[in-house]
């Protein structure tokens, strides 16, 4: 599975951005798509929310009922809408993908919220 993440940029506060993630190769095996975001290089990995193949979701306390994450029909691309943002959601968000026997990751797309 290859996976190709589009839609970082800079924003001020409240304002909103849709990052995608375009899953290829292997897709079938994919259990669920996700979003983790790194405030720096070198810190953790936090997830933002994930969708899997049945179309369950959950979000981090802190994006909730903010941001929305969502598929398309051919399970190919994920979507993560941001809205409201704050300056605390600047990050690289990274998209995932969960197999059977291993965790895929893009190479991330820089989100940065001005005040």
């Amino acid at each position: 599975v290859q996976l190709v993440e589009t839609g970082g940029g800079p924003v001020q506060a409240g304002g909103s951005l849709r990052l995608s993630c375009v899953a290829s190769g292997d897709i079938d095996t994919i259990t669920s798509l996700g979003w983790y975001r790194r405030a720096a290089p070198g810190s953790q990995f936090v997830l933002v929310a994930d969708i899997t193949s049945e179309g369950r979701t959950r979000y981090t306390d802190s994006v909730t009922g903010r941001f929305t994450i969502s598929r398309d029909n051919a399970k190919t691309t994920v979507y993560l809408q941001m809205n409201s943002l704050k300056p605390e959601d600047t990050a690289r968000y990274f998209c995932n993908a969960d197999t059977a026997t291993e965790r895929t990751w893009g190479r991330g797309t820089q989100v940065t919220v001005s005040p």
